[in-house]
């Protein structure tokens, strides 16, 4: 009989466990996962059964722990098909298409044949399905948490990180994918005359075909009330939980209707809706029932059991898993001409299981396609793979060559041309940046050819959650960021300037922001004034940099300059001019009136004044004597060089 005051006690044994073993976890360099799972295999017959365990978690308690757990996955699979982005594979699609299938053909071939020799023992008459689901579940990667430790370590910007991403956002569909037929192969296997599996296909082309369109009314809904309502997040529970049921029903798995429902969603001008739900969902599926999950997933394991003969086991079951997963992405990776210790890298990142290795474990135990000791085996080598990933990467790729490759990204996503470059940093929230990227196109747009690089960089989430899905937020964050950024800079082509969008997260901007500035070796710098680290930037810079002071876009006069000991300062008040089609002011005397007349004899119209015209967008040279009315501050480059001026187009500039 269930007690609830027992439930209750349960709920905060299990909570404390898995938070306290999962911070252990993170302290030593693995992900919390890793903890959780051992704070269920503690919880379990393994250690506290024999006193308190069968007590406290006994038959009486499982049912009601378990069904916590199953609503803790349905959300979990929810957010994976949520998260199924096919922008991972874009442009990389032949190179993750050779790995992927390397390393999804090669270990399931050896689980096959491995398969094949336990089935006597641990088929229970059910071969073809246990020989297939072990096959998958050999050459499962786990997504989530191969994207937390790629973050942790900055290699998501790098060519590997990409790779990895795409190759294993493949792998999870290929993963998927067989493991639905074995579910499917085990339901017919159990019972006769279901049906109902037969209606699988039609199931799947209804979500696409009919909830899809629908699920697309959200979007306008959403963006007339400004935020995710109490209503539309009770259509999307009701929507997944529904297509949960639906599938279950028909004897697949719930799992599965949860993330085709995630992958149905919509994606177009949908990016803030999506991070809404992710929010609202994480807070109650990270903090309370994903670690339910993997504790229920731990207390199964029972590692008392387990004779000599199981270790032979375990040393084959090792054997398949590392070695085939490693020697099919390493292969596949060389087939696309990848170096040797990138090649090794990828196949280590790969072999990662975590998460998505204890979610398939879970569907076959309750399909009775693996047996209690299986079970325990395949977690501990789900447990292993896993916690080896951090060590072997920093040993195969240390932390020197990353930072190598961060910049050397860099350089190739910026370095296509030679065409004069405006670096634009662009504040916290792009949305706000609008004037910022209008002045980097005036700038470029006076030159030919000239391209805009919107530079951000996107600081962590303060306390940040240790999230089970590895990077839902923050990739749902860098995806709204994105389509932002990718807003400012069609403005900047529309404007004639070609433009780039470099944006990555951050640790620390201000200690980072001068790296990015030195990487995209631009000839202007643009920034506001109260950038992060602005003062090291303007420091450190190699070029010219113009710092943008509060209230400049206000101003709808003409450009007025106030010239200083270089030409910096003019020149760049003369690139706005021409772009804009505003007259030239050149304020004082002296140094003004020669400027005046040097730019005549260019072509160029100007006007002298003592004072700037009301509504003037003034520049004006960075330093102590800078006006204090001044809406631009131009530093030159270090060690300048006398400008070109016939390098901007000696347009006429007045009227």
């Amino acid at each position: 009989m269930l007690r609830v005051d027992v439930l209750l006690l349960d709920l905060v044994i299990v909570l404390g466990a898995a938070r306290l073993l999962g911070l252990l976890a993170k302290r030593v360099g693995q992900p919390p996962v890793i903890g959780e799972i051992v704070a269920g295999i503690l919880l379990g017959p393994t250690l506290l059964g024999p006193w308190i365990g069968d007590d406290l978690f006994g038959p009486d308690m499982r049912p009601a722990l378990s069904a916590l757990a199953d609503v803790g996955l349905i959300l979990f699979m929810f957010v994976v098909g949520l998260e199924l982005d096919q922008k991972l594979v874009r442009g990389k699609g032949k190179v993750a298409a050779s790995i992927s299938v390397g390393s999804t053909v090669v270990p399931f071939v050896l689980g096959v044949l491995l398969a094949l020799t336990l089935a006597d023992e641990h088929a229970h008459g059910r071969t073809l399905a246990f020989v297939l689901f072990l096959g998958a579940a050999m050459s499962a990667t786990a997504f989530p948490v191969l994207a937390r430790i790629l973050t942790d370590r900055g290699m998501q910007r790098t060519m590997i990180g990409g790779l990895a991403l795409a190759s294993a956002a493949v792998i999870d569909v290929l993963a998927w994918t067989v493991l639905a037929v074995v579910v499917a192969i085990a339901g017919t296997e159990a019972a006769t005359g279901q049906w109902q599996i037969l209606l699988a296909v039609p199931y799947v082309a209804l979500m696409f075909f009919v909830v899809r369109p629908l699920l697309a009314r959200l979007v306008p809904a959403f963006e007339r009330a400004g935020r995710i309502t109490p209503g539309l997040l009770s259509i999307v529970l009701l929507g997944l939980l529904t297509s949960a049921w639906a599938t279950e029903w028909m004897h697949i798995h719930f799992i599965f209707g949860a993330f085709l429902f995630g992958a149905v969603m919509p994606r177009a001008g949908a990016e803030k809706l999506n991070h809404q739900i992710l929010e609202r969902l994480e807070q109650l599926a990270v903090l309370l029932l994903l670690p339910m999950f993997f504790v229920v997933s731990g207390l199964n394991v029972n590692l008392r059991t387990l004779t000599v003969g199981s270790f032979g086991v375990l040393a084959a079951i090792l054997a398949v898993a590392i070695g085939g997963k490693l020697a099919g992405s390493y292969l596949g990776a060389r087939l696309r001409r990848l170096p040797g210790r990138q090649a090794s890298a990828l196949a280590i990142l790969l072999n990662t299981r975590g998460l998505t290795e204890i979610v398939i474990l879970t569907v076959g135990l309750q399909k009775g396609v693996l047996d209690g000791e299986l079970y325990s085996l395949m977690v501990l080598m789900a447990l292993l793979t896993t916690a080896m990933t951090g060590p072997l990467l920093r040993r195969v790729y240390p932390d020197r060559r990353v930072a190598r490759d961060i910049a050397e990204a860099a350089r190739v996503t910026l370095d296509g041309t030679t065409s004069y470059r405006v670096l634009v940093v662009i504040p916290g929230d792009p949305l706000d940046a609008g004037p910022l990227a209008w002045l980097a196109a005036s700038l470029a747009s006076a030159r030919t050819p000239s391209e805009v690089v919107l530079g951000h960089l996107q600081p962590y989430p303060a306390g940040r959650l240790e999230v089970g899905t590895g990077l839902s937020s923050e990739l749902a964050g860098m995806t709204e960021t994105l389509g932002a950024l990718e807003a400012l800079a069609a403005g900047v082509r529309g404007r004639g300037p070609e433009a780039r969008v470099v944006s990555r997260f951050s640790a620390d901007v201000a200690a980072e922001l001068p790296g990015l500035a030195e990487s995209a070796r631009p000839d202007v710098v643009v920034l506001a004034r109260d950038t992060p680290g602005l003062d090291r930037v303007v420091a450190e810079a190699t070029c010219r940099t113009v710092t943008v002071l509060p209230g400049t876009y206000e101003m709808t006069g003409p450009v007025a300059v106030h010239p200083g000991q270089d030409d910096a300062a003019a020149h760049i008040a003369l690139q706005l001019a021409l772009a804009t089609g505003r007259p030239l002011v050149v304020l004082g005397r002296g140094r003004g009136a020669a400027l005046a007349q040097r730019l005549a004899r260019l072509g160029v119209e100007t006007t002298s004044a003592d004072e700037a015209p009301s509504g003037a967008l003034v520049v004006a040279a960075a330093g102590a004597a800078a006006p204090s009315g001044a809406h631009l501050l131009v530093r030159a480059e270090q060690d300048a060089d006398p400008v070109d001026w016939a390098a901007v187009t000696p347009s006429k500039v007045g009227g």
